[in-house]
């Protein structure tokens, strides 16, 4: 088994911090993978885990994952990622949970700025910024990242719409929709208003139910979402989901959605190629979230922001005809158009 400063090494990280305030019932990993471009932006997730050891390997990932997005966005940050451990099932006390996490944030210094992720909210930045200014994503500044992430996700799907089938529109074609959450429920009205097809489905059957109400979406089961008959399928819920199974039985021709870490492994991004479906990656597809963050991290306007949301478009073709000329997954073109960046960057000092 790999030492974990062998894992650190061969993924790049910087710096992993674990973190632990009992009292508060806080324990916390933050992973910084690259400050090359600038502070390592990345959220802080508040998730069950199995064991602390997946706790560490989502951190590590879903850190070297945000240094992609960010460079691919074209923002002048670097990749990092915290992960809160959630004990047991009772009530938490998210004053004191947070409010933990601000302090240790704040002893790194601006290395490593937060803002919400999967299971925290904009609240919960304010209770982190009790103790440090090092967070975005504040109600009345950046605000819900959910309605960019779902814009942006949008734009990838019909840059690979335009890519696969020589157009962009969607009316007619058939989404099936993993996760009906803040962001999959925007991006289920969004591909509602342009005349898609919707079948949906959740872990949670209320949030399900709801999105068919209100879009005349079709329920499917969770477990039955990935071998749906559908042209696109678009994974908005937790990440992993494409796995052998699911690479096997899937039916649609494009995957994009607002998942971190869709692919289980990186050999699953090379299957999904090989069986010539058209995987947009997430670090492309998601970017709209923390490119809304432009507006309180460098005083983006609003159209600003819009702009650059739009513009995935644009970066999702670029990912496309590389992938395409190099003979590689979208997968492997993506971080080879965010590791030139990186590069770039080094050289110019």
């Amino acid at each position: 088994m790999k030492s974990v400063f062998d894992t650190l090494a061969a993924m790049g990280h910087e710096q992993v911090l674990f973190c632990a305030d009992e009292p508060a019932g806080y324990r916390a990993i933050i992973a910084i993978h690259s400050t090359a471009l600038g502070p390592a932006l990345g959220g802080t997730r508040l998730l069950g885990y199995a064991s602390d050891e997946e706790a560490l390997v989502d951190a590590l990932r879903l850190s070297r994952g945000m240094t992609h997005k960010n460079a691919l966005a074209g923002m002048d940050v670097g990749g990092g990622k915290a992960v809160v451990l959630r004990g047991g099932a009772g009530p938490l006390d998210r004053e004191r949970l947070f409010r933990a996490h601000g302090r240790f944030i704040e002893r790194l210094g601006g290395r490593f700025i937060t803002g919400e992720d999967v299971g925290t909210t904009p609240a919960d930045m304010e209770l982190i910024r009790r103790e440090t200014r090092h967070v975005k994503g504040l109600a009345g500044e950046g605000g819900d990242p959910s309605p960019w992430t779902a814009r942006g996700v949008l734009r990838a799907i019909q840059a690979g719409a335009r890519h696969r089938w020589g157009s962009d529109e969607l009316a007619g074609r058939t989404v099936a929709l993993q996760g009906c959450g803040s962001v999959g429920g925007r991006l289920a009205a969004e591909l509602h208003r342009l005349g898609a097809r919707l079948l949906v489905a959740d872990v949670d059957p209320d949030r399900a139910r709801h999105v068919a109400a209100e879009l005349g979406a079709t329920i499917v089961p969770p477990n039955a979402i990935t071998s749906a008959q559908a042209d696109i399928f678009a994974p908005c819920a937790l990440g992993g989901v494409l796995d052998d199974r699911a690479v096997q039985e899937l039916k649609a021709e494009i995957v994009a959605g607002a998942a971190n870490n869709q692919l289980l492994e990186p050999r699953h991004g090379d299957a999904l190629a090989a069986r010539g479906v058209l995987y947009i990656p997430d670090v492309v597809a998601n970017a709209g979230g923390v490119l809304s963050g432009g507006a309180d991290l460098f005083g983006w306007s609003r159209a600003e922001v819009h702009r650059r949301v739009q513009a995935i478009y644009d970066t999702v073709l670029r990912v496309l005809e590389i992938a395409t000329n190099d003979g590689v997954s979208p997968q492997l073109a993506a971080e080879r158009l965010a590791e030139a960046r990186l590069r770039e960057r080094a050289a110019a000092g």
